[in-house]
This record gives C-alpha cells, structure tokens and sequence, in this order.
C-alpha cells in the first residue's frame, strides 16, 4: 500500500527512481509522482494513473539531476487526482515531501496552518506536513523535520528534499516501513526492498521515531529528539531473479508453481527425519515459556486469518492446547482477556500489516508472550515480537496472497509438531506425520501437473456472477481462502462457508445458475458432505468437487470434479487450496482482469 523511493548518488536519479517505484507497483495504487532538485530548482511531476503515465511525462522534460524522491499513492483522504497525489509542496515551491501513513489530526492542523497564511491545493492529510515543515524551518531541514514530526497524531513514513537545504534527503518513520539502502557512494530509501534489490543489499531498518539525514557521501541516523542512534547494516537474502516473472505471464502465476520449491525451502534444516525432531531455531530460546503455555491466540488479516483457522485445527487436535483466532481489526479495540500463560501468535506475509502489528502490541502491553510468522525478514512485526516463524519462501509479488498462505499452514503444522515435542518428547505417529508433510511439495507439484482440468472447467463457469464455497473441518478455511480469491481478483461476489450451514441461509440462493464448489475430501465428514452436495443437487445447483484420488463416487454426484493425492487429513489443505487458486486465477485472466494488481487492494495494508 503507497510506495516510496528516494536516490542520492552518482547515477541519473530519474531512471533509478522510475525503476524502483515500478517494482512497488504491485503494493497497489493509483497515482503517482516524483521529485527533484536540478540546479538548485525544485521540480515535479505527478499524474493518475499508473507509473509508465508518470514515465511518459518524464521523459518528455530533460532531467539532470543526481537526487530525488517519487510515490505511488493508495488514496485515503481525497479522491486520486493529480492534486491529491504525492509530492506535495509548500507554499513556495521549496520543499517536497512524499508520505505513506495517516496523518489524524490533519484537520486541527490545516486550521493552524492556514491561520498562519499556508495555502492548501489538496484534500490530503498529508500536506499538513509539508506546511508544517515550511512553518519550522530555520536553516536546517532534519530538525524542521524533527520538529513537524512531533506535531503529528498518526502514522508516517516520510522522505523530504528542499531547496533550501540542499544536497540531502531526509527520511523519518513511525509505524510505517523505511529502509536505508546503502551503496557505492550513493543511498536509497524505500519502503519496500523491492526497489532496491538492483542497486544493493545492504541496508539498515529505520525504527519508530527515527529519522535518517543521507547526502552522496554518508548517512546519519537520530531520534526525533535529535540523539545519534547507532544502527547495524544488514544483508537482504532475496535477490533480483525472485522478483521477476520468469517467463510466466503473471507474477500470480509463477508463485502458484513456485509452491513445491516454496514449501522445501521452508521446511529445509527445519526436519530431521532421522532422528524424527522439529527445529525452529527463532523459537530456540523460549521453550521453557512454551511449555508453560496454556491458550494460544492467533491474530491475523485476510489470508493470513485463513492459515491462522487452520491452525486452530491443528494446534487443538495435536497439542490439545485452546487456540483462538481473531481478526487484528477487532482484538486490539476489544480489551481482550489475555493471562500470563497465553501466547499471542501474529501472522502476516509481509511483517508490516498495521492491524496486526497493533494487535500485537496490546497482547505485550497486557503481559503476553508473542510470536510472529511472517515471510519478510526485518519487519516490524518480526523484529517486534519475543520470538519468531520466518517462511524464507522469497518475496511474494502477487496482491493476492498463494505461496505465503501454504507457507504459513505448513509452518503452523512445525510449530504443531514442535509444541508436541516440548510436552511429550516422543509421540507414536512422529515419524509418520514428518513423512507426510515432507511429501506435500511433489504432491502439489501433481497437481499443479493437472492445470489444464481446472482450466476447462474456468472456461464454463467465468461469466457467472456468484459462488459458493462449502469445506468442513481443516476445508472450511479452504473454503474461505478459495471464495476470497476468486472475488479479489475476478471480481465475482463468492462466498465461503461451512457446508452444514449451507441450511442456515445461503442454501436460499441455490439454483441452476449458482456453481457450489465443494471440498469433499475423505475423511470423517465425508458422508456428512456427501449430502450437503445432494442437497445443492436437488436445487439444480453445479456443483465442482475437490476430491481424494481414487473416489469414484464422488463422479456420480457432481458435475465436474477435480481429484488431489490422499494425506493425512490436517494436511489436505496445502493440496485442496492449489485447484482453488488455479480455478481464481485462469476465471480472472479469462475476463480480463488485471491478476497481479487488482483494483482497490494493496499488497501490505501498513493504514487502518
């Protein structure tokens, strides 16, 4: 969600700043704009739309300039307009600044400011902050920042560039994401490595109330309250390759065949089937808290929420410890009863989701222990919890989510094992349950193996205008997970539900137009799905089964029907989300949607 980019060095900051924002695009936006300092000019150019409408108006001006910032913005306050999106300026064109975050008390400030002779052009929150530097510059730019900054209710991430002071980008954080990237007698800031990854690895994390002053030859970290902070330069494992297509026509696309690799990845070093033992070295140093535990909350957003239900299933059926899983949004505004033996769980892909952060925060301000899973290493939620999950399965692009969502379940299904080993040292069915999930990725890869099915079964059902998804037990996720693909990409209202409910209301909207895909796996609800399909039958509903191999049954009742490889029951989601996936993607490129970046989401939701 919003991208920044900021480049001071030796190279022609104009290509490498339309470089970087590009490789954000996916976050999710609608306008954009840059920034520069030529010849002691400030200029600027924003547009609506996406970043190459942004290029084209670049490169019809000549621009030789060696610093400067750019954004692509999500809209908040103020509808995407060209006057709404970022940079904004003062009143004298001397100062620009690009931000992601809200800033809350923007409307206290823009009268303060405007009683003082600022003049707004723009219904954004964020060119309070820009008036408010101009109103506290003196003769240095990092303290008038220093200085605004601290006016401010709400969340930021900032990089400013003035006239006045030039020679300098100033970068200052609080709650939403900034890197410093350091290279060869040149520096970026960015919000996301993304942008970065071309030019160098090596960065430093700024954190809350941190500002950073970079100029070509150095950099220097401070406090908002100006007192030097020391911070370590650490090295970003991902690398260009991985945020390419690969030949593949969509980002989508190739995480959903990147899943096999993904999950070996996770699972590497992770599984000793040996000597049957589980490790995950980011919990080494907590055991004896572990073992103390007697509830587990989960908090997590969309997806993650998903991997987090499925994660209930298993915690429950093989730790027999009470797991619950709330939505971020809601816990952290309902005073939760949370004891000292309960330990919070937060899950997020990209480690900056602004609700779960916050969640997390007010499960340690009531004294519980927390652990993150998360995908990207050095986010906030990661470097903020006690302990830590990371899914090292490289950078998810896609807005919407495939490989992070199996990862998270098959680190859930560790962490299970794990928790299982710490109260019992030994257990029956270890060596089994290890097998079989170091099986999953060439059972996936089968399936995968399969996409023409699920293509040709997309081709009959894409002009419809609304599913249904039915799962039980571990598939009642699934169900969820599959329906919130297909809407967030297709734009089908579809929707997903535990197949015995079906009665209680949405068996209303069954008829010969409705197609109902079920998961109809072979396990202790079979039966129990079984009739839930002959009661869609009944109403002439079309009816897609997921299926175990081998059921011949199943062919019977359905119209359609798509088999994955027998496991153990709590592992059948990493297989039967695959056809779901697949069946969301090839529905959305056939009517013609834009897969990677579908409108109104945003990759990382860093705003409330």
């Amino acid at each position: 969600m919003c991208g920044i980019v900021g480049y001071i060095g030796n190279k022609d900051a104009k290509d490498v700043l339309l470089n970087g924002i590009k490789r954000l695009e996916y976050r999710g936006y609608d306008s954009s704009g840059i920034a520069f300092i030529e010849k002691g000019i400030l200029r600027y150019e924003k547009t609506v739309g996406e970043v190459k409408e942004l290029e084209k108006k670049c490169n019809g001006n000549t621009i030789n300039a060696n610093m400067g910032i750019v954004h692509s913005r999500w809209a908040t306050h103020g509808a995407p307009t060209v006057e709404n999106a970022h940079p904004h300026v003062d009143c004298h064109g001397e100062i620009a600044i690009v931000h992601n975050g809200i800033i809350e008390n923007y409307d206290y400030l823009t009268t303060y400011l405007t009683e003082k002779g600022h003049i707004f052009k723009s219904q954004t929150d964020t060119e309070v902050l820009v008036h408010l530097i101009e109103e506290n510059f003196i003769d240095c730019i990092e303290e008038a920042v220093m200085n605004a900054v601290k006016m401010i209710e709400g969340t930021y991430g900032i990089a400013v560039i003035s006239t006045k002071d030039p020679g300098k980008i100033v970068a200052a954080r609080k709650e939403s994401p900034l890197i410093i990237g350091i290279g060869n007698r040149e520096y970026f800031i960015t919000s996301d490595v993304s942008a970065l990854l071309e030019h160098t690895r090596n960065v430093i994390y700024l954190d809350n109330h941190e500002i950073a002053i970079v100029t070509q030859d150095n950099y220097e970290i401070k406090t908002i309250e100006n007192i030097p902070t020391y911070k370590t330069v650490e090295e970003i494992i991902w690398n260009i390759d991985m945020i390419e297509k690969a030949g593949f026509q969509h980002f989508m696309l190739k995480e959903i065949h990147e899943q096999p690799q993904a999950l070996q990845k996770l699972m590497r070093g992770r599984i000793d089937g040996d000597k049957g033992s589980i490790k995950l070295g980011g919990l080494t140093n907590c055991e004896k808290d572990l073992l103390a535990v007697k509830r587990i909350v989960i908090v997590a957003c969309g997806t993650s929420w998903h991997a987090g239900l499925v994660g209930e299933y298993m915690l429950e059926e093989l730790v027999r410890i009470p797991v619950e899983v709330e939505y971020a949004s809601e816990f952290r505004y309902r005073n939760p009863v949370l004891e000292k033996d309960t330990l919070v769980m937060a899950i997020s892909q990209s480690g900056e989701t602004a609700d779960t952060l916050a969640a997390m925060r007010e499960a340690k301000s009531k004294g519980s222990g927390v652990v993150s899973l998360c995908n990207v290493v050095g986010s906030s939620i990661a470097r903020e919890a006690d302990a830590g999950i990371y899914l090292h399965i490289g950078p998810e692009i896609g807005v919407a989510s495939t490989k992070a969502f199996t990862a998270q379940v098959a680190a859930l299904y560790l962490f299970a094992l794990h928790m299982l080993l710490l109260k019992e040292r030994k257990h029956p069915r270890l060596m089994e349950m290890i097998n079989k999930i170091k099986s999953i990725p060439d059972k996936i890869q089968i399936i995968l193996d399969k996409e023409d099915e699920i293509r040709n079964i997309a081709e009959i059902y894409k002009d419809k205008d609304h599913a249904l998804y039915l799962g039980r037990g571990y598939n009642y996720p699934v169900a969820l997970e599959g329906a919130l693909k297909l809407k967030e990409i297709s734009y089908i209202h579809a929707e997903g539900y535990p197949a015995a409910e079906m009665k209680h209301g949405p068996i209303a909207l069954i008829d010969k137009n409705m197609p109902v895909i079920v998961i109809a796996i072979k396990d202790s609800t079979y039966g129990k799905i079984v009739n839930n399909i002959e009661e869609v039958k009944s109403r002439k509903g079309k009816v897609i089964a997921i299926a175990t191999e081998g059921d011949e049954l199943i062919k019977e009742k359905v119209d359609h029907v798509f088999y994955i490889p027998e496991t153990l029951n709590v592992l059948t989601p990493l297989l039967s989300v695959i056809p779901l996936q697949l069946l969301a993607y090839h529905i959305a490129v056939m009517r013609g949607c834009n897969v990677d970046k579908p409108r109104n989401l945003a990759k990382s939701v860093t705003v409330e």
